[in-house]
This record gives structure tokens, sequence and C-alpha cells, in this order.
């Protein structure tokens, strides 16, 4: 195994936790936002408000996106496993 077979599949990695991570993080950053405008319009300053609302979009987007993310999960966890013989030669 070379240094650049090693960095390829830490790079590939990434990549996938990136891509997996990412719609997760976006629902909730939208979600953040828009509760932090309506915060500042209304002078409401409650720390708990975002809370649940977050919760909710991150449950939908798990339920929208959760096929696709156990798809790549899998996909990518085959290849590598598949990958190994090559890899010890």
């Amino acid at each position: 195994m070379t240094p650049d077979t090693i960095m390829t599949i830490g790079t590939r990695a990434l990549e996938i936790t990136l891509a997996l991570a990412a719609p997760l993080l976006l629902a909730a950053l939208i979600t953040g936002i828009v509760i932090g405008a309506f915060q500042a319009a209304t002078s409401i300053n409650e720390m708990t408000l975002s809370f649940i609302p977050k919760l909710i979009a991150i449950a939908v987007t798990l339920a929208a996106a959760g096929p696709w993310m156990l798809k790549t999960l899998v996909g990518y966890t085959h290849e590598l496993i598949v990958s190994i013989p090559g890899l010890i030669n």
C-alpha cells in the first residue's frame, strides 16, 4: 500500500462525509437563519426557540435524503471492502 493509495482513500472518505453531512447542516443553517431573523424582528431573545424548528427540519431532511445517504454510504463501504485484496498486494 503506497502513500498515494492511503491519501486517495482518505480523500474519498472525507468527500463522502461532507456529502452526507451537507444536507443536514444546510437544513439546520437555513432554519437557524430564519428563526434568527424572526427573533430579531420580534425582539424575542429566547435561546431555546430555535431548537425545536431545527430538530424538525433535520428530521424532515433526514427522512427525505435518508435513502440517498444510506445508498451512498453502503456503496462506498462496498467499494472499499472489495478493494481490500488489491490494496494488500
